[in-house]
C-alpha cells in the first residue's frame, strides 16, 4: 500500500483523536494511502517531544513552518487554535500541499475567503473537521430527506447547547477573545449550521440576537481579577432556507445540565425527524397516516446498515463514539488523495457556514434580515 507522511500542528485533545484516527483508519477501512506520521509542531520544544514520543510521530519541531516545509510531510493537519489556522493553511497550499484543518476555518470571513480561493486556485485537496456531519445517523437522516420519505420540508429547529461555561467563575479562556475565539455563535453554533445545511440547504436570510449573559470572569482559576467578555455567551436566530423551510436556531455555552446537546427536530410534509447529539446512535422518525392508536416516532438504532458503523461492527446496537467519526472523517481526505473519492466538508462548504456565522453577527447587531450571499461582497 502507498503511504502518505502526516505533519500535525498541535497535540491538544483533537490533536490526539487526529493521531489516533490516522493510526487507526487503515485497519478498519480500505484506503488508498497509509498515514506515516511524520512530524509534529508544538509550541515549545519540551511539549512537541513529549507529544512526538506519545502519539508515535518520528520527528518534532517547535515550529510550525519547519513542518510545513519538510519535504516528507505530504498533508498538513492542522489542530492549533484557530488564529493559527490561516497562516499555517496558507503556507501548506503555497507548497502545494493538502491540508485537514479543525473547525471553525478561520476567525474571520476574510481570512476564510482567502483560504478557499487559495486551495482552489493550488487545486490541492481540503478537509475540515465539522466531524458530527460523519455520523451514520445523520447521513441516514440526509438519505431519508432527499429520498422524499418525510415530504417537503417545513420547519427545521436547531440548537447546540452546552453548560461549560455556565458557572460565572469559569475562568477567562481564549474562547472569549473576539479576534481568538468568536463566542458560543462561532465556536459551537458553527456545529448547527453545519447541520442545517447538510440536512436542509443554503440559508437565505437570518435574524439574529446575541448576548452575553456573564459580563465579565476571573482571569484565572480562583483569581479576584476579573476581566470583561466581548462576545456572546447565546445566540438565536430565526432563518430562512431557499427551498422554502423555515427555522430557528440557537447556540449557548451557559445552558446547565446540557453536556452536548447538539439536537433539531425537522418537520415535513409527511413526516419528522428528531435527533440529539448525547444520543447519537439514535434518530427517530415520525411517518404520517400511522394507524389510530399505533402513532407515535420509533427509533432508528445505528447498526451495518448505515453505511460506515459496519466498518466498527457486524453487529446493531453497539454504537459508536467521538473517536470513531474521526476515524470516518480521516477516510475522506485519503480517499480524495488517493484518487477514489472526494473530502467533504472542503473550504468551500466551511467557508459557507462562515458566511452565515458573520450575517447572524451582523444581523444582530443590526437588528435586520440578512443574507449569508451579502457576505461574498462585503
Amino acid at each position: 500500500m502507498k503511504t502518505i507522511g502526516i505533519g500535525l500542528v498541535g497535540s491538544g485533545f483533537m490533536g490526539r483523536c487526529h493521531a489516533n484516527a490516522y493510526s487507526s483508519v487503515a485497519g478498519l477501512f480500505n484506503v488508498p494511502l497509509k498515514p506515516k506520521l511524520k512530524m509534529l509542531a508544538e509550541a515549545n520544544p519540551e511539549l512537541a517531544k513529549e507529544a512526538a514520543r506519545s502519539l508515535q510521530f518520528e520527528r518534532f519541531t517547535a515550529d510550525w513552518t519547519e513542518l510545513v516545509n519538510d519535504p516528507e510531510v505530504e498533508l498538513v493537519d492542522i489542530t492549533a487554535p484557530n488564529h493559527l489556522h490561516h497562516p499555517i493553511a496558507l503556507a501548506a497550499i503555497a507548497k502545494g500541499k493538502p491540508v485537514y484543518c479543525e473547525k471553525p476555518l478561520a476567525c474571520t470571513l476574510e481570512e476564510a475567503k482567502t483560504m478557499r480561493d487559495a486551495s482552489e486556485s493550488a487545486g490541492v485537496a481540503t478537509l475540515v473537521g465539522y466531524n458530527y456531519l460523519q455520523n451514520p445517523m445523520i447521513q441516514t437522516a440526509r438519505e431519508i430527506v432527499q429520498s422524499g420519505e418525510i415530504g417537503e420540508l417545513f420547519s427545521f429547529r436547531g440548537v447546540h447547547a452546552e453548560d461549560f461555561m455556565a458557572d460565572a467563575q469559569a475562568p477567562y479562556t481564549n474562547r472569549l477573545d473576539a479576534e481568538h475565539g468568536g463566542g458560543a455563535l462561532y465556536d459551537i453554533g458553527s456545529h448547527i449550521i453545519s447541520l442545517a445545511r447538510f440536512l436542509v440547504g443554503p440559508l437565505s436570510e437570518v435574524m439574529g440576537m446575541q448576548s452575553t449573559v456573564i459580563p465579565e470572569r476571573p482571569e484565572a482559576t480562583n483569581s479576584k481579577q476579573m476581566k470583561t467578555v466581548k462576545v456572546d455567551d447565546q445566540t438565536h436566530f430565526l432563518a430562512r432556507f431557499e427551498n422554502g423551510c423555515s427555522g430557528t436556531l440557537e447556540a449557548s455555552w451557559v445552558a446547565w445540565g446540557r453536556k452536548m446537546h447538539l439536537a433539531f427536530e425537522l418537520n415535513g410534509s409527511k413526516g419528522s425527524l428528531v435527533f440529539n447529539q448525547e444520543r447519537f446512535n439514535e434518530l427517530r422518525l415520525y411517518e404520517a397516516n400511522q394507524s389510530p392508536g399505533r402513532e407515535g416516532f420509533k427509533t432508528l438504532h445505528s447498526g451495518p446498515d448505515h453505511g460506515t458503523y459496519s466498518k466498527f461492527c457486524p453487529a446493531p446496537g453497539h454504537q459508536l463514539g467521538f473517536n470513531e467519526l474521526k476515524i470516518i472523517e480521516v477516510t475522506q481526505i485519503l480517499e480524495a488523495l488517493g484518487g477514489s473519492g472526494s473530502s467533504w466538508p472542503d473550504f468551500r462548504e466551511a467557508c459557507e457556514i462562515q458566511k452565515t456565522l458573520e450575517a447572524v453577527r451582523i444581523s444582530a447587531a443590526e437588528s435586520r434580515w440578512f443574507s449569508p450571499d451579502e457576505m461574498e461582497t462585503t
